[in-house]
């Protein structure tokens, strides 16, 4: 464990050093750009490398190999950016007629409003906000017009649309494209409150047409939502995402108000303490400039000690990835102690044990079989 330390330290430098000044890559060494791409492809983040260079005129200047790695990932996200955008053009002509409102997420909002996150970014999927009321009549339609729903037994069902905050995702017959359809951004069992009338309230009309973004606060809020409130016991936490906020932050912060609005606005979301984590991982890796004031006023919803000093280690450790040659022992239990935190917030205490208690009596049967949804009735617990 203690010899891959200093080779994952510097590997983290190097990446994070690349991400953040991109114009000093032309002087890096051949050995050191094998590695960036490696750890940059692990993180999905080579297209992002390639679009900095690109707009800094330095892609010729950079070895002719890692060039090529570039250019192939750009190739790849500029298909994806097409697939999106029509899938996005069919969703509207599925649901033409309908008045339910429509508000993209993530990344393929920033692809259609043109915001900086989507500069070298590859997004696998299409994800809506819409109010609940309307689901069943958006599922309806979709899936008269060549979606389908992905099959899951009666309690994977059941524990999507009771306790979640999104419905089963929808697949495209031919072109295998997903739609994630979501009334909230966070599961309706959570322990942060998650009401979304004052997403819809505030959401902005994309061009001329149907389709809404959500407000730039509520954009970066929720890009931390989905960063600080998820986790995978691999991948841990995407870097990508506290990315995206950085981008988001700059190119908002400039906007009048944004500033002085934003911790109150968290707080009316009860979501202070993913902007917290946020903006003191934005400013630790990306130098993000946040106001001092700013800074200061958020300071004081910190978590209390020794907690804010476990999160800040853990985070640290699920935020960055290894060395590909020398994996950490350490990060990977951070990683799955990020990933039990992900689902403690996700349900109270008696719901979520009786949910993984069916879930490790599936595994240890090796199949998946019916469940009696009358024993176990998820809105009850």
């Amino acid at each position: 464990m203690a010899s891959g330390a200093e080779p994952t330290q510097k590997a983290r430098s190097l990446l994070l050093a690349a991400l953040r000044d991109p114009g000093g890559l032309p002087a890096r060494s051949a050995k050191e750009w094998e590695l960036l791409v490696r750890l940059a492809r692990s993180v999905r983040l080579l297209g992002r490398l390639e679009a900095d260079l690109a707009r800094m005129g330095l892609l010729g200047v950079i070895p002719r190999p890692a060039a090529d790695h570039l250019t192939a990932a750009r190739r790849v996200i500029e298909h994806r950016n097409r697939l999106v955008a029509w899938e996005i053009d069919r969703i509207l002509w599925a649901l033409k007629g309908c008045e339910v409102p429509l508000i993209l997420l993530k990344g393929s909002a920033y692809l259609l409003a043109g915001l900086p996150p989507a500069r070298g970014r590859i997004f696998a999927d299409v994800d809506l906000l819409v109010p609940e009321t309307g689901i069943g009549e958006i599922e309806s339609r979709l899936t008269g017009r060549g979606w389908f729903q992905l099959k899951l037994d009666p309690y994977d069902d059941r524990y999507y649309r009771l306790l979640m905050h999104e419905v089963p995702p929808l697949r495209h017959r031919e072109r295998g494209t997903e739609i994630d359809i979501h009334h909230r951004i966070l599961p309706r069992s959570s322990r942060l409150p998650s009401e979304p009338a004052p997403l819809f309230a505030a959401a902005r009309p994309l061009g001329e047409g149907r389709l809404h973004i959500l407000a730039p606060i509520d954009m970066v809020l929720h890009s931390l939502v989905h960063l600080f409130l998820e986790g995978d016991p691999q991948e841990g936490l995407r870097l990508r995402d506290l990315l995206d906020t950085h981008d988001l932050l700059c190119h908002f912060g400039a906007v009048p108000g944004f500033w002085e609005d934003l911790l109150p606005r968290a707080r009316l979301l009860g979501l202070e303490r993913p902007l917290y984590y946020g903006l003191c991982f934005a400013r630790r890796f990306f130098a993000t400039p946040v106001p001092p004031e700013v800074v200061r006023a958020v300071e004081a919803v910190a978590p209390p000690q020794p907690l804010g000093g476990l999160m800040d280690y853990l985070f640290g450790f699920a935020l960055l990835p290894d060395h590909p040659d020398h994996p950490s022992r350490r990060a990977a239990v951070a990683r799955w102690l990020i990933y039990v935190r992900a689902h403690w917030f996700r349900m109270p205490t008696a719901t979520l044990a009786s949910h993984l208690a069916y879930k490790a009596s599936l595994r240890l049967r090796g199949v998946r079989k019916r469940v009696d949804l009358t024993r176990l009735d998820l809105r009850q617990q």
